[in-house]
C-alpha cells in the first residue's frame, strides 16, 4: 500500500475557537496606486500558509474581473491570518485597500476596523499624492503606522533615501522604516513581526453587550445579505439573536464566520475580531455600511458606534438603460450595487430625450467608469451615460437651488450669484516643470494660494482650482506637460 511522505510545506496554524484579544492584531495596508499592495498580501497569505500551494495567484485577494483586468484594487477585501511566533499562535485581520483617490472612502472605512496600518512606499517613485492622502487618513483614524519601503529589489530603487523621507513624514528613526521586496519575499518575515510588536490589540471586553461595526456588505443570490463586521465589545455568536440599530430590524445571526481568505463558519466572533455574518435578510437597505449591530430586546447596547461621515459625490452623471423597459432591473441593480460601493448616490430623473432613467453621484471619472461597467457586467444591462459634471448652487434672495446639469439653468438676471465647487490642489513637481504647471493651472481659472521649495529640486503649490476645470482632463494634461 502505497503511503504518502510527510509534507515539504509546514502545517498552517489552527486557530482556536475562541482567540484571546491579547493575541489579535487588526492591520491594514496603504499606499499610493501600484506601489505593491495587492503584491505583499500575495506574500503574507503564502508566509503564514492560509492559501495551498495550488491555488495561489498573482494578486489574490483582488477578486473581481475588472481588478484582474484593470490591475487595480477596486474594494478592500479583509482576510484572516494564521501566525505562530516562539509557539505562541498570533491572528492577524489583514485589510488589503484600493490605492486610487476614487476609492478613498472604501480606505477610509477599512481603517476604521483597524489598530494599525502599513503605509507602503515604492523605493523607486518615492513619496507620491495618495501615500500622503493616505497617511493623514490613518493618523486622523488615531492608528498606529508602521512605514516600509517596497520594491527594494529594482535597478532603480534608492531605498535609503525614500527610507528617509518617509521616516521624516511619519515622524520616526530612519532605522524604524522597514525594506521589503514583495515581488520576491525579502523582509516580509520582519514586517510581521513588526506588525505584531508595534500594533496593540485591540481593546474591546467580553463581557460588555454586544456592539459590531458593519464596515462593508454584499448581496448573495442565495442567502441575501452578507454583512463584513469588526466586533468592538462582547460576543457575536452563531444563532443568537440580534439588532441592527440604524433601522431597528431584529433578526436571527444565522451564521458567523471569518475570511480565511475563502469564508469559514465559526461558532463567535469576540471582541476586535474581523469577521462575516448573515442574516438571511432579502431587503437590501436594512443592512447600511456604518450601522452597528448589537443584541436583540435586554442585551442591546445603549449607544451605538460612531458610523461613517457619509461621503460627498464629486461629479454628477445620467445613468439610462438602453431599453425603457429595463427602468426596475436598473434601480434593483443599483440598490444591490449600492451595498458593495457605500459612496454611491443615486436619484430618479427623466430625459425628454432618454426617458426615465437615474442621476448617479460619483468619487471621481474612474469610480463612474467602474459603476457603469459592473453594472453592465453583473447585471446584464445595456446603459446610456451621459456626459459627467459637477453640481452648481444658484443662489436667488435666501433660496439656493441645486443644478447638476446647463439645461437646468434658469435664464441670466433672474438670480444674484452661481456658487461652483472648487478643490484646494496640492502639487508637487521638479522646479524644471514649474512654468507649464504654473501655466496650466493659470488656464483652468486657477489661483495661486502659496508655493514653496521642498527641497532645491521640488516645488510644492497650493492652488485653487474650480473642480468643473479638472474633472475631465487636467491629470493628463498635467502629465503630458511634465
Amino acid at each position: 500500500m502505497y503511503q504518502r511522505g510527510p509534507s515539504p510545506r509546514p502545517r498552517p496554524v489552527r486557530w482556536p475557537d475562541v482567540t484571546e484579544t491579547s493575541r489579535i492584531r487588526n492591520f491594514c495596508i496603504v499606499a499610493h496606486i501600484d506601489h505593491g499592495k495587492s503584491t505583499l498580501a500575495d506574500r503574507l497569505l503564502e508566509l503564514t500558509h492560509a492559501v495551498p500551494e495550488r491555488e495561489m495567484r498573482e494578486r489574490f485577494l483582488d477578486r473581481m474581473d475588472l481588478e484582474r483586468e484593470r490591475g487595480i484594487t477596486i474594494k478592500a477585501q479583509a482576510v484572516r491570518l494564521a501566525y505562530e511566533r516562539g509557539g505562541v499562535p498570533y491572528v492577524l485581520n489583514l485589510i488589503d485597500t484600493p490605492g486610487h483617490v476614487d476609492f478613498t472612502y472604501e480606505v477610509s472605512r477599512s481603517l476604521a476596523a483597524c489598530e494599525g496600518a502599513v503605509l507602503l512606499v515604492d523605493a523607486a517613485q518615492g513619496i507620491e499624492a495618495q501615500t500622503l492622502a493616505n497617511f493623514h487618513l490613518a493618523r486622523d483614524a488615531g492608528l498606529v503606522v508602521v512605514p516600509a519601503v517596497n520594491k527594494i529589489d529594482l535597478p532603480a530603487a534608492a531605498p535609503d533615501r525614500v527610507a528617509r523621507e518617509l521616516a521624516e513624514l511619519v515622524g520616526c528613526a530612519e532605522e524604524e522604516v522597514l525594506r521589503v521586496s514583495a515581488k520576491t519575499g525579502a523582509g516580509v518575515p520582519a514586517l510581521v513581526e513588526a506588525v505584531i510588536d508595534r500594533v496593540p490589540p485591540p481593546s474591546g471586553r467580553r463581557e460588555e453587550p454586544l456592539r459590531a461595526l458593519i464596515f462593508d456588505s454584499a448581496h448573495d443570490p442565495y442567502r441575501g445579505v452578507v454583512a463584513y463586521v469588526r466586533v468592538v465589545d462582547g460576543v457575536l455568536r452563531s444563532r443568537s439573536r440580534i439588532r441592527f440599530m440604524a433601522v431597528g430590524l431584529e433578526v436571527e445571526c444565522e451564521e458567523a464566520g471569518v475570511m480565511a481568505p475563502d469564508p469559514v463558519p465559526v461558532p463567535e466572533l469576540g471582541p476586535g475580531e474581523v469577521g462575516y455574518l448573515v442574516t438571511g435578510v432579502r431587503d437590501v437597505r436594512q443592512a447600511k455600511v456604518g450601522d452597528t449591530i448589537t443584541g436583540a430586546g435586554k442585551d442591546a447596547a445603549p449607544e451605538p458606534l460612531p458610523g461613517y461621515r457619509e461621503p460627498k459625490p464629486m461629479v454628477w452623471s445620467g445613468l439610462y438603460p438602453a431599453e425603457g423597459g429595463e427602468y426596475t432591473a436598473l434601480r434593483d441593480a443599483l440598490e444591490k450595487l449600492r451595498l458593495n460601493d457605500a459612496a454611491l448616490v443615486f436619484e430618479p430623473e427623466t430625459s425628454k430625450a432618454l426617458g426615465f432613467g437615474f442621476r448617479c453621484g460619483f468619487l471621481g471619472l474612474l469610480h463612474m467608469d467602474i459603476v457603469k461597467e459592473r453594472l453592465e457586467r453583473e447585471f446584464g444591462l445595456e446603459l446610456i451615460a451621459t456626459a459627467p459634471n459637477v453640481e452648481f448652487h444658484v443662489v436667488r434672495g435666501d433660496r439656493v437651488m441645486v443644478v447638476h446639469n446647463p439645461s437646468e439653468m434658469p435664464p441670466p438676471g433672474t438670480y444674484d450669484r452661481v456658487e461652483e465647487p472648487v478643490v484646494l490642489a496640492t502639487i508637487i513637481t521638479p522646479k524644471e516643470h514649474l512654468g507649464p504647471v504654473m501655466d496650466l493651472c493659470r488656464s483652468r481659472r486657477g489661483e495661486l494660494m502659496d508655493l514653496r521649495y521642498l527641497s532645491p529640486e521640488r516645488v510644492e503649490l497650493h492652488y485653487l482650482l474650480p473642480l468643473a476645470e479638472i474633472i475631465f482632463d487636467f491629470y493628463d494634461q498635467l502629465k503630458s506637460r511634465t
